[in-house]
């Protein structure tokens, strides 16, 4: 079951929710009991594109030449 990361704006507190993907809109109490709460965006949600290289034709370090 997907983790969903939520911020309590009358506290400011941050906590997680497991629930089903149906229920991702749903709102979402914090612990202390307030109900004004915003969802998060995820880390992978908002990093979707690599920022690695992308591998040489070489074969890797050792194919490239680089291991002398």
């Amino acid at each position: 079951m997907p983790r969903y990361e939520y911020r309590c704006r009358s506290c400011g507190d941050t906590f997680e929710l497991s629930r089903p993907m149906s229920e991702s809109a749903a709102p979402a109490e914090c612990p202390a009991g307030h109900a004004d709460t915003v969802k998060l965006l995820s880390t992978v949600a908002v990093g979707g594109s690599s920022s690695a290289p992308a591998p040489s034709s070489g074969g890797g370090c050792c194919g490239g030449g680089c291991c002398g």
